[in-house]
């Protein structure tokens, strides 16, 4: 299923089934929360522990700890949670210095009168209750931001990030080593990918238990070398995810701006709130994207965007904008772990 994979995890129990559907690097995310939820947690809980996971791991650059950086170097995180048994959510943006952002989220709609907290303030108020500062670029992601910062070029061809113009020629790779001379062959790669490529990350992971309660979470570091302060959907409540216990919730990864312009999770809930399936609900949404475009499938492909989808009887659908308007994958009473369909 590619970037639109669906990694998602259940359970039968009784005539009801608890599961936990995720973006394509969410494997872990949704086995835990599944693991969790058999044991009689928290649907919200569930699903904050697994993206725990990812935002913890330095390997994974895409949210949390070792996240790629904004264009200064400095990790930026995005993150809110909804919790459909008290219809309640949360959300905390541009956060820097707490790897965890979807615990600040759910310690906001637990603790405060708001919705959203940003920034400096965000981190005084995780602070407040006890969560660490610490610096969360890794060398991986250091070497990342400094292969991009030096992969920039003026149109005479400069950059004041590499060697000065009376500097002696050098290969760029030859360069790069002698630079990160403690770098493996496999960190430079991944660096140049990067720097090549910039990624959007994030994770969304909704939740599903066998009383029927749902609950979701989305977690980013954003925009690879973004200008500092740029949110996209991630923490924005109907963009990046959005929970109606009556209906079913969505969430989204990718180009946060395009998502944001069409309310996409709201949009798939309340597409399926009129009738639509799951997948055709999806389809929809992304539909509003291509429009937004012209149906113009060259821009189209510039970009990245997935939304992800489930409803409260269990059924699910994933999909992303490319190649053609919208593609999806569904499946209701049936599980599909990473591109495996099984009964």
């Amino acid at each position: 299923m590619g970037s639109a994979a669906l990694a998602a995890a259940a359970q039968a129990q009784g005539t009801r089934k608890i599961i936990s559907i995720s973006s394509n690097n969410g494997l872990r995310a949704t086995a835990r929360a599944v693991e969790l939820m058999k044991s009689g947690a928290d649907t919200l809980d569930a699903v904050i522990a697994g993206v725990n996971i990812n935002e913890e791991d330095p390997e994974d650059d895409s949210v949390g700890y070792g996240g790629l950086p904004n264009e200064e170097g400095v990790v930026e995180l995005d993150a809110c949670v909804m919790h459909g048994p008290t219809r309640r959510a949360g959300s905390v943006a541009s956060v820097r210095g707490i790897k965890t952002p979807s615990k600040i989220a759910k310690l906001v709609m637990e603790q405060t009168d708001h919705i959203m907290l940003v920034g400096e303030g965000a981190l005084r108020f995780a602070k407040a209750f006890g969560f660490r500062e610490e610096n969360l670029l890794t060398e991986k992601s250091r070497l990342a931001w400094l292969t991009w910062k030096q992969s920039q070029r003026d149109a005479g061809g400069h950059n004041n990030w590499t060697d000065g113009l009376d500097a002696p020629p050098a290969k760029t790779a030859a360069a790069l080593r002698a630079a990160f001379p403690e770098a493996t062959g496999e960190m430079l790669a991944s660096a140049w990918d990067r720097a090549a490529n910039p990624v959007t990350g994030t994770i969304n992971c909704l939740g599903l238990n066998a009383k029927g309660e749902m609950s979701g979470v989305t977690t980013t570091s954003g925009l690879s070398w973004k200008i500092p302060g740029r949110v996209g959907d991630s923490p924005i409540i109907g963009a990046g995810l959005f929970v109606d216990p009556d209906i079913g919730a969505a969430g989204s990864t990718g180009r946060g701006e395009e998502n944001i312009r069409v309310a996409g999770a709201h949009t798939v809930v309340e597409n399926m709130r009129h009738g639509l399936t799951p997948h055709e609900a999806v389809l929809e949404c992304l539909k509003r994207i291509s429009r937004n475009y012209g149906d113009d499938l060259k821009r189209l492909e510039a970009f990245d965007i997935n939304c992800y989808c489930l409803r409260k009887d269990g059924a699910f659908a994933g999909g992303l904008a490319v190649e053609r308007a919208a593609e999806t994958r569904s499946g209701a009473g049936e599980v599909d772990v990473c591109g495996e369909r099984q009964q």
